[in-house]
């Protein structure tokens, strides 16, 4: 089977697009089309969870759509965010994306190495003490929580953000040889747009163990997995496949 056309389910990169290579060498036709996107809960929204955000001494943000969504929400519900309120981020990035919204202090935002368990160890004996709301999307019952309650830190958690399927209406699925996955959201939003749909001969690609997971559960299967040891992005995964075609 050649392949021919590959849907992206993100935007198109802005910056530089890593699947240059895979272009000009396979001669391959690559759209890119989000298939969902991120929006903050509304005031009424977030007031049904009935958590007071003052009652916290820190914030743990994992996204910068949660801080975007938590200063919004603030606003929206006419509270003032204490300046001894203490940020914990899941990365430097993340963490920096706080002066979007307030003067950064490092003495007062911390950050990880990008993954959920090095929150945890930023904590430590320090700031145990503090209470901690986690800023999370679509569900509290996230892997954080989990972390969290395993370390026996004091800490609820909130729902700031929800993703919500894209229409993706206009998109002829079946012309594509292989869609990529970068999230169990887009593959929900998948099968929701396309309750009939079956794989057959499309290949599929996920990037992620959650993503991978998620395809496996809808009784999907995956050709293209990634990251690796040998191969650390979608893009050289799928050379590498269309290498040994």
């Amino acid at each position: 089977m050649k392949i021919k056309n590959i849907l992206i389910s993100q935007p198109e990169p802005t910056n530089g697009s890593p699947y240059t290579e895979l272009i000009s060498k396979y001669k391959v036709n690559i759209n890119f089309i989000p298939f969902f996107k991120v929006e903050p809960l509304t005031a009424r929204e977030f007031h049904l969870q009935k958590v007071s955000i003052l009652d916290y001494t820190a914030v743990v943000f994992t996204s910068r759509n949660s801080i975007d969504a938590f200063f919004k929400i603030s606003e929206e519900i006419r509270i003032a965010i204490p300046e001894t309120m203490k940020y914990f981020c899941i990365s430097e990035a993340v963490a920096l994306y706080l002066q979007k919204h307030i003067v950064y202090r490092k003495r007062k935002i911390f950050f990880g190495n990008g993954t959920n368990p090095s929150i945890v160890e930023l904590i430590g004996i320090k700031n145990k003490n503090e209470n901690f709301l986690i800023a999370a999307a679509d569900s509290c019952k996230t892997d954080l929580h989990k972390i969290f309650v395993k370390a026996k830190i004091k800490h609820s958690s909130a729902v700031f953000v929800k993703t919500v399927n894209s229409n993706l209406s206009s998109v002829n699925i079946d012309t594509y040889d292989i869609i990529v996955f970068y999230s169990p959201s887009d593959i929900k939003s998948l099968l929701e747009n396309f309750p009939e749909f079956k794989q057959n001969g499309v290949k599929f690609a996920t990037f992620g163990t959650t993503t991978l997971k998620a395809l496996k559960a809808a009784k999907l299967t995956a050709d293209v997995v990634a990251p690796t040891p040998e191969v650390p992005s979608i893009a050289k995964a799928l050379l590498n496949y269309l290498e040994q075609k």
